[in-house]
């Protein structure tokens, strides 16, 4: 199960710099994740300050 981020996101790029696989990249205002590549770590929510990333 991959991690969604959802609209809290403030496109901060805590999370892109966490994802250990690259599976975050900078969408349309804010950040999305490639679920093809998520390897449902958490990684990205720990480092969110606004709790934007949760599982799918």
């Amino acid at each position: 199960m991959a991690y969604h981020i959802t609209d809290e996101c403030i496109s901060c790029g805590a999370c892109e710099a966490e994802c250990p696989v690259q599976a975050i990249a900078e969408g349309e205002g804010k950040y999305v994740v490639n679920a093809d590549v998520c390897i449902d770590c958490g990684a990205c929510a720990g480092v969110c300050p606004v709790s934007a990333p949760e599982p799918a």
